[in-house]
Parts: structure tokens; sequence; C-alpha cells
């Protein structure tokens, strides 16, 4: 037997980052109108900054003080990939430029024409990218606004899977640059492939994860030349790497992966939360995708920002999920885009949801729950919290829902019953409103109403409110980035002296107070009833 027909396994440090025109992909980059928004109002104009000082870009990326900041971390040895990047984007993306444009174009347009009146004679002054795509309409206020048919806009030249690659590599433990604002370029170290994040050789490489395949077939999946088959060899192992302990026979158990991320577990059903999970199983203080059991029932999405809906995790295990759990959004927001056409484009089985909506697991369900704030005061529906009735417990998945309105949460405990874990974040200093948001803004917004509506979380009293009136029994609070392997993407830094955790410590001190088992929580953690 030739060395390519042995039987193979993925290794366990085997990563994947799907990018969009370089840039690592989240959902404002890849939903069409979005990602049109972001190109123009952010992307091109990063890259045009990069390109006039890259020292000052380079200097910022390793500051620890601008830690997050929208600065290109790659050397000005390379800065002549970035400008061929660019000039790229502005080549093959004129259309979607030209959308982003008439975006702006036709808010303009609203602003000054749209005065109560009726609205029909101004469909005619539109910007003919958005003919057949949008409807105007007033609110109850007489406030004009203009709705896409998102549906429509996957199926428009705007949607364009070519401007999707992957790269594929091994983690090392090193941090990555951060997401959203270094593109991604190619190197000796990654394995670039120009494919589209729904194409099925992706599939059948990280089923390898549990299931032997043979180098072969993979790069027939891939559709591999020679080189790249050569590569992917540094990516496959002959042992599988799953932890014995993945499955459970007897009760429930629930594991804490890390950030937002909860693996909620009986002997029929998995149900898990926000993936973000590393691929690193070097270091034993971590639970990895090796501890993931061989399929999941439920992914359970509470919202779309970057850190929640991370595809860099969701990819990996796609056809190891029996669907994926999203909230509904507004249909055809600028600001609110719908996560669930965001990943049936992607390939994935997709059950939308509205707030109290069930979903049914062997033995147990879901229910989506009302999500308050974190979303800087923008209209913003696709965003949900959820109550897990699993193996006999009511486990609250809180997510950075905020307690600003804590009756909301006693509506909740009367609807559906006694909690008896909730999980919360607490980032309560969050980012500014433009620091997620600045590409989708059509007005200008200045920095003291950015800074005073923040992504923010629950609060001591807020988080305090919250369990008093779900009178859960014990509370924990996910570490909000605080974990090594999420730096590309969360870019935080705490000291024993930040505000979050302070309120942390506050927060933990109230629960002791009142008898209720309480814990911040970092790295891994397991319960078992």
């Amino acid at each position: 037997m030739g060395v390519s027909e042995e039987p193979v396994f993925l290794r366990s440090n085997a990563i994947i980052e799907p990018l969009v025109d370089r840039f690592y992909a989240w959902l404002h980059i890849t939903a069409p109108v979005q990602a049109s928004m972001n190109l123009k109002n952010l992307q091109v104009p990063l890259l045009e900054s990069y390109l006039q000082n890259p020292q000052v870009h380079m200097a910022a990326s390793v500051n620890p003080a601008l830690r997050g900041g929208y600065f290109v971390n790659i050397d000005e040895t390379r800065s002549m990939e970035v400008a061929a990047l660019l000039d790229t984007i502005k080549r093959d993306r004129a259309d979607m430029l030209n959308l982003a444009a008439a975006v702006a174009e036709a808010d303009d347009l609203l602003r000054q024409s749209a005065t109560g009146f009726d609205l029909t004679p101004l469909y005619p002054k539109l910007p003919s990218a958005l003919n057949g795509l949008v409807e105007l309409a007033y609110d109850t206020s007489n406030q004009a606004s203009m709705h896409f048919i998102e549906p429509l806009t996957y199926t428009s030249p705007y949607y364009d899977v070519s401007r999707q690659s992957v790269q594929l590599s091994l983690e090392d433990g090193v941090e990555r640059p951060f997401i959203l604002s270094t593109p991604r370029l190619p190197g000796p170290n990654v394995l670039d492939l120009q494919i589209p994040f729904n194409h099925p050789g992706l599939d059948e490489l990280f089923k390898a994860r549990i299931k032997p395949t043979t180098a072969a077939h993979l790069r027939e999946a891939l559709e591999l030349n020679d080189e790249q088959a050569a590569w992917l060899q540094r990516l496959l192992t002959s042992e599988p790497s799953g932890a014995p302990d993945r499955h459970i026979t007897a009760g429930g158990r629930a594991r804490y992966f890390g950030h937002a991320c909860l693996v909620f577990q009986s002997p029929e059903a998995t149900v898990v939360t926000d993936p973000f999970i590393s691929a690193d199983n070097r270091h034993g203080d971590r639970f990895t995708l090796d501890d993931l059991p061989d399929y999941i029932d439920l992914v359970l999405i509470t919202h779309g920002h970057q850190d929640h809906i991370v595809l860099e995790t969701l990819v990996q295990l796609r056809s190891r999920i029996g669907a994926v759990v999203v909230p509904r959004s507004s249909r055809g927001n600028l600001c609110d885009p719908s996560i669930a056409l965001y990943l049936k484009a992607l390939g994935f089985t997709v059950i939308e949801v509205d707030d109290f909506d069930e979903v049914p697991i062997p033995g147990g369900k879901v229910i989506a729950t009302p999500f308050l704030g974190e979303h800087s005061d923008l209209d913003i529906r696709a965003k949900s919290t959820f109550i897990v009735k699993i193996a006999g417990a009511s486990l609250f998945v809180g997510a950075d829902s905020s307690g600003i309105d804590p009756v909301l949460y006693r509506y909740i405990r009367s609807h559906l019953g006694d909690v008896d874990m909730a999980f919360l974040g607490m980032e309560c200093d969050g980012a500014p409103l433009t620091w997620l948001y600045q590409g989708l803004l059509t007005r200008p917004v200045t920095k003291k109403m950015s800074d005073s509506r923040k992504l923010s979380g629950s609060n001591a009293a807020q988080a305090a409110a919250i369990m008093t009136e779900l009178k859960a029994d014990e509370a924990y609070i996910y570490a909000m980035g605080e974990e090594s392997w999420q730096g590309h993407v969360m870019a935080t830094t705490y000291t024993e002296d930040t505000y979050q955790l302070k309120q942390i410590e506050e927060f933990l001190g109230w629960c002791s107070g009142r008898g209720i088992t309480a814990e911040h929580l970092f790295n891994k953690r397991e319960w078992r009833w």
C-alpha cells in the first residue's frame, strides 16, 4: 500500500482561517451588503493608511496600550503585497464599492426627501445598484428607512464566493494578528486554498478528526495540486486524538470550553453554545476540539459578533452538527444582517428562532429567550439568550445580555420555571459603537456619542438583578477573552485593577453573601449531575 493510501487522521492542532479578500471572515464582511460597506468604509481606508506609513502601523500593532486597534500588523518588507491586495480589491470589487456608495446616496436621499409624504416618487431616484433589492418605508414616527430584501443579495453579483479562500495551518500557540485589522498573506507555514467556505472537501478534511481517511482521498476532495498535496501531509497523522471521555453514559454533564462556549451533554444529546474552541491540546489546561463528542445535536448562536459566531471553529464542526439554532433578524435592517442566511450560504443546516420558540432534543429542549442590550443601542434583533433543559437540569445561557431591565427575567422565570445554573457575561465596559459598527454607519457620530454607546454586558448590580429574578442556585461568569488562545479575536487586556474584574469580584461577593454558588470561569470547568 502506498503512503497516500494508508489510513490517516487530521492532527489535533490543525486549524483553518476562512478569509474574504484575505481578511478573516465574520458576519459583517461576508453578508453581501454589510461586506460592501465594510470594504469601502473600513478595509480599503485601512490598507491605504498602512501603505502611507507601514512603520506607524507596525509600531501600534505591538503596543499593548493599542491592542485591538485598527492597525495592520504586516512587516514593511511585505508592503508591496499589501499594495497588490488593495489594487485587486479596487479593480475586482468595484461593484461592491459602488453598492456601498449607493447605500450612502440613498440614505442621503431619504434624509432630504422623505418628509412624511408618499415615498413612491423616490424609487426612480434610487441608485441603480439598489434597484430590486430595497423597499422604502416609514415607521410610526414618520422616520423613513431603507430595508434590504436580503435573500436576493445572496443571489446578486454582490455575493461573490470567489472572494472566499481558506488558510490551513497548525496551531503553534503564537498569537495571530488581530482579525479585524490585518489581512492574511500567503506564507510557507500556511496552505492557501482558493475554495469557498461551503466546499465539500473541507468537510471531508475535518471529518478526519474522528474517522480515518487517506491522503489520496483528501487530495481529490480538496482539488489539490502536487505542491499542495505535499503540504497537506503536515496536517495528517496515523493516530486519532479524540479524548476517551468525550461521551457520557449516564446523567448530565456541562463543560466550559472558554469564552462563551459551553457543552451540555446527556447520553442521548449534546448542545454547544457559541463554539470558539482551542485546537492546541499540548497544555492540559483547556478542553479542545478533541474533547467534543462525535455528534452535536444543536449549536446555539447567541448573536452575530465575531467572538460568538466563529467560523474558524464552526467550519471544522459542520459535518458533525445536526443544526445551528440562530436568532431571527429584523429582516433587511442594515445593522442586523440575517445570521440564518449567512450560515445557510456557508453550508450549514439552520433553525431560526424567535423569543420563546422551542427546539426539541432527545430527552429535553432548548428555548430561546430575550437578549437585552450589548449592541450599542442599535436596532438589532438577531440576538438571543437560551434556556437549555437537558438531563433534568435547567441552564440559562445569558451570553452578553444585560440586566438593564431585570423585570424581563422575572417574566422568563414565570414563563419557563426555575433555573439551576446561570451563565453570564460581564464585559461591562465594552468597546464603543464605532469599534465594530463604523463600516455600517451612513452618518458620522461624534466620539462622545460613540463612547457613550458601549458593547457592554452586565455590571455587578445588573448581574445581581438577573440572579434575583431568575432565582438560580448557581452563577458562572465567562472569562471574556482572558484565555490565551483567543487573543487574535478578542484583543483584550485585563489587569487586577480593570473595572470589569472589579465588578466581577463585587458580584461574586454579592452571591457569597446570599448563599449562591458563584465563580469566575477561566480556561476549563466541568459540572456533573
